[in-house]
């Protein structure tokens, strides 16, 4: 079997978008869900993140942080699925792991 080289790391830099959310879900564990928004390198225009955080002392920064305060991000990417009418539905989430005011 040849080596791995896979890596899954997200850095971003943005300003906080809206309020951070805190859920809890059927199982009982709780994330708080909040947007950063980053301006893009090449061109005019942004790009919106969704981030959720797990961690009890990340759940708590993120719901101290304020709109538009400035956030630097550190985690992964990860697909969240969930089931929807008949289906199942996905989306694209950063999974942060750090949280860093700027």
């Amino acid at each position: 079997m040849s080596e791995d080289h896979s890596k899954n790391s997200v850095f971003l830099v943005g300003r906080v978008s809206g309020e951070a959310e805190e859920k809890e879900l059927p199982s009982g564990d709780k994330v708080v869900e909040f947007r950063i928004v980053v301006a893009r390198d090449d061109r005019e225009g942004y790009d919106t993140f969704d981030i959720a955080v797990w961690k009890s002392i990340l759940r708590k920064r993120a719901l101290s942080l304020d709109e538009e305060e400035w956030l630097e991000v550190k985690g992964v990417l990860r697909r969240r699925f969930w089931r929807q009418g008949p289906g199942v539905a996905s989306r694209w989430q950063v999974e942060g792991r750090e949280l860093n005011r700027i």
